[in-house]
């Protein structure tokens, strides 16, 4: 009997083997899903932050290059306010020169005044200001302020026929508009 024994005694510890065996097989397995689902969540989460990185990538450039517009825009029109209030000044000098006068010491003055205005006019349009062609033009209302209307067979219609005010512009934007009489 003790060999029946030692027979049982080895079926029985193979069986405990073979269950502890299937028993360490089900925990590697589970152990290995258990870092694949680990992986997956850390590859999502690296694919995550690297979408994020790219995208506060994306908006800095975005605002660099609009800070950079900005600045150029504040550099090009910076003398927008100083030219705004000068305008007026130089409507004042073309009427003041269009005053007919007699003698020689008020002609010898206006011709000083004349250079004076000239030398203004140039160093307005060494910052970019320039007058806005007016008469004779077509109709433009972004550079045009229609103040009157005229029936003028000598013109085309929608054609500027008189300038009443000169207008101004700095490099490409309006400072202040023509004001001018418009033919039908």
């Amino acid at each position: 009997m003790s060999k029946d024994n030692q027979q049982e005694q080895e079926i029985f510890t193979n069986a405990e083997e073979t269950g502890t065996e299937e028993e360490l097989e089900q925990e590697v397995l589970e152990e290995e899903q258990s870092e694949d689902n680990e992986l997956e969540k850390l590859k999502q989460e690296y694919d995550e932050l690297n979408n994020r990185l790219l995208r506060l990538q994306a908006d800095y450039d975005n605002f660099r290059r609009r800070t950079m517009k900005e600045r150029e825009a504040d550099r090009k029109y910076k003398s927008q306010d100083l030219v705004t209030e000068l305008v007026p000044v130089l409507d004042n000098f073309d009427r003041a020169l269009k005053v007919d006068v007699e003698g020689d010491a008020a002609k010898g003055f206006i011709d000083g005044m004349k250079m004076v205005y000239q030398q203004f006019k140039a160093a307005l349009e060494k910052e970019g200001v320039e007058e806005i062609k007016a008469e004779g033009e077509a109709f433009d209302p972004h550079l045009h302020q229609a103040v009157m209307q005229d029936n003028d067979e000598n013109y085309d219609s929608n054609v500027v026929i008189e300038e009443m005010q000169k207008g101004y512009k700095l490099k490409d934007r309006v400072i202040r508009p023509a004001m001018v009489k418009v033919n039908q």
